[in-house]
């Protein structure tokens, strides 16, 4: 281990990166900068990107790539590349299965691959979100399978990913970094890895608190927008406006963060975390019915958007079967172009079992996958809104905040929107319908 912490203090050291994701390539692209990288992946097609100088991540542009193959980063396809490497960290999914219970089939695969080339004196970092307890529990066997002995041979420890696509504000090097080796000096060397690249290293125990930290972290979210989602539905009844209630409280000065309402949550983590904590808690003999109903709140705000369109549409005489919705926002969060486990794909598929005509548009992402069909955005705000009988804004994408939305809504064929995320205010002239709000105030198309 020595060997490891004089190499990083010389610049020596070669980082591997499994997995050039969100998570991996910007990982990789920060290490590059001060040591050779050797990025692995199974996807021949994103290596082959990568070696062109092409990124397929919106927050890494071509320009770095270009500036940092061969020089110091290396993508690959063949693991066998990952023997040259000193350090080896794991940044794979971690699904849902389709019972909702975690899927580390990924993370066994890119084990699998290591053990077969690991050697003496390396380390293994895990840096997917996972339960508690995976690292050791999974992770260790696989590569002590090898033959070679973990702190004998070769370092492990966990340290979780906290890449947030889209934020300029925090990125790799300013955001903190959990470490939890599998022993003191497993945990030394990794936050010494870390710390080259990272402004501030935050220790832990052992890899399964590092583990539980970022379950934490998302469940916390989690539970809190779910809070804010039942408020709003209970504050819809109501006829008082969650977002304003929420505006208010948060001007206490202690005691008070503001979450606020939408149509579900999305992105790889906060949707599927609590699953994986509850996964966990129950094989301890616990039942998490807190973090269980949380999701159960969260999953219902996407049919809840749904029952708004069908709404809207009634208030405008128009039949549900044969309507057509525009979808505005494919993206799970503003200004980005990432779909993944966005609240659309459900919207849209709850529509189309409907009868409804579905169109969508998003200045960001080109398309959606969902299970009934690929859905490709339209060229233009215009277009989506273009003899629409209803359009429900998911995504509350910067540019959408700058919509005239009464004169956009005079190219549709009846006035109806649909807004799950408090973008718009000057609604008179149309059949306005938002989540969170005074849902009864009386719209009169004019």
């Amino acid at each position: 281990m020595n060997i490891l912490s004089t190499k990083i203090e010389n610049g020596n050291v070669v980082v591997g990166i499994v997995g050039l994701g969100y998570v991996g390539l910007p990982l990789a692209i920060e290490f590059s900068k001060k040591f050779k990288v050797v990025g692995y992946d199974v996807n021949k097609n994103t290596v082959k990107n990568l070696l062109g100088g092409k990124s397929h991540i919106q927050d890494i542009s071509d320009a770095e790539i270009s500036s940092k193959i061969i020089t110091s980063f290396y993508p690959t396809s063949n693991p066998e590349e990952l023997s040259k490497c000193d350090f080896i960290i794991i940044c794979v999914p971690t699904p849902l299965s389709a019972e909702n219970e975690p899927d580390l089939k990924y993370i066994t695969s890119a084990c699998t691959s290591i053990e077969k080339i690991l050697k003496k004196g390396q380390f293994v970092i895990l840096e997917s979100t996972t339960y508690p307890g995976t690292t050791e529990e999974t992770v260790l066997p696989i590569l002590e399978s090898s033959g070679l002995k973990v702190i004998e041979d070769f370092g492990l420890a966990y340290s979780p990913e906290r890449i947030d696509p889209g934020n300029i504000q925090y990125t790799v090097s300013n955001t903190p970094k959990v470490v939890g080796g599998i022993n003191k000096e497993c945990t030394e060397i990794a936050s010494k890895l870390y710390g080259s690249i990272i402004e501030k290293i935050v220790t832990v125990t052992d890899p399964k608190t590092a583990e539980a930290v970022k379950i934490v972290e998302n469940i916390f979210r989690n539970v809190n927008i779910a809070l804010a989602n039942e408020l709003a539905l209970i504050f819809e009844k109501m006829n008082i406006d969650t977002w304003e209630v929420m505006d208010a409280a948060s001007t206490k000065p202690y005691g008070f963060m503001p979450f606020y309402p939408g149509p579900g949550i999305g992105g790889h983590c906060i949707p599927l975390d609590p699953f994986y904590m509850s996964y966990k808690a129950k094989k301890y003999g616990f039942i998490p019915r807190f973090i269980e109903t949380s999701g159960e709140i969260n999953n219902f705000m996407r049919v809840h958007a749904v029952n708004l369109v069908e709404k809207g549409l009634k208030k405008a005489n128009k039949k549900v079967y044969g309507s057509n919705v525009s979808v505005m926002g494919l993206s799970y969060k503003k200004d980005i172009d990432d779909t993944r486990e966005s609240p659309s794909k459900k919207i849209i598929e709850e529509l189309v079992s409907l009868g409804v005509n579905i169109k969508v548009y998003d200045p960001y992402a080109e398309s959606i996958r969902t299970n009934v069909g690929v859905f490709n955005s339209e060229k233009s705000l215009e277009n989506a809104f273009y003899n629409a009988d209803g359009v429900i804004f998911v995504t509350d994408h910067s540019m959408f905040k700058e919509v005239n939305i009464r004169e956009s809504a005079k190219l549709m064929e009846s006035p109806v929107i649909i807004d799950c995320k408090n973008l718009f205010s000057d609604t008179d002239g149309i059949i306005y319908l938002g989540i969170g709000k005074n849902n009864n105030y009386n719209h009169v198309v004019k």
